[in-house]
């Protein structure tokens, strides 16, 4: 099956509309809002913007994003090492804040996002 790398990746581009278009329902979008969020970074070698969505769990001015299926994505992958900056659509705003990537023994990856001081309009 040749094209098979493109049909996932419409599927899952088509996924990710759906995903943020019921973000924004009337009738659903507060409840999903609390569960999943937008991320958008820079690509550590593209240099291009990206946005995606992801489940998260927060504590505070901490974010937490368990990716599912790490070996699949690559977008945690910009954020191993040092880490690096990152922006998440939290109650109504864009929030900034420093990502950091981490693979577990069980190959299980988690990010972990330190919130800036001040959320953005």
């Amino acid at each position: 099956m040749r094209n098979s790398g493109g049909l996932r990746r419409r599927a899952i581009g088509g996924f990710n509309a759906w995903v943020v278009r019921l973000r924004s329902s009337r009738r659903w979008g507060r409840w999903v809002r609390r569960y999943l969020t937008v991320v958008t970074y820079t690509g550590r070698r593209s240099g291009r913007t990206f946005s995606t969505p992801v489940a998260y769990q927060r504590k505070g001015d901490i974010v937490t994003i368990a990716v599912a299926f790490p070996d699949a994505k690559n977008w945690w992958r910009n954020f191993t090492g040092d880490g690096g900056p990152i922006s998440l659509q939290l109650e109504g705003s864009d929030r900034e804040g420093h990502a950091v990537a981490q693979r577990g023994d069980k190959g299980r990856v988690l990010v972990t996002v330190r919130l800036n001081d001040t959320p953005r309009p």
